[in-house]
């Protein structure tokens, strides 16, 4: 991790994944880039795009973007670890399902999951 591997000042790019939305496809939990804010879909989501951000841009550390949780964690050193409070806000809307966004999500959902 680098010094600038976490910008608290930073805000979230949007409420929602910021490749799935555009494309109309759908995710299972949110993360957030503590460097840029990007909003990607987690490891688990059909497309991982927080991780794919990691790659494409070498920001290693994110934050979870659910209601609830706090926790980080660094890519490049592949751990959880402690990070400051970021700008708000720090989660996806309490009323925006998971998985989501609502109306794009198959029935068949739990299927389609990375394991």
């Amino acid at each position: 991790m680098t010094a600038d591997s976490i910008q608290p000042e930073i805000p979230p790019s949007g409420t929602g994944c910021a490749e799935c939305l555009p494309a109309g496809g759908w995710w299972f939990h949110l993360r957030r880039c503590a460097q840029c804010g990007h909003i990607g879909c987690c490891d688990s989501s059909p497309a991982q795009h927080a991780t794919a951000h990691f790659r494409s841009t070498g920001h290693p550390v994110i934050q979870s973007f659910e209601p609830g949780e706090d926790w980080f964690w660094d890519y490049s050193a592949e751990t959880a670890l402690d990070g400051p409070p970021l700008s708000p806000p720090s989660s996806r809307p309490e009323d925006q399902p998971a998985p989501g966004p609502a109306g794009s999500v198959p029935v068949d959902w739990r299927t389609r999951l990375n394991r």
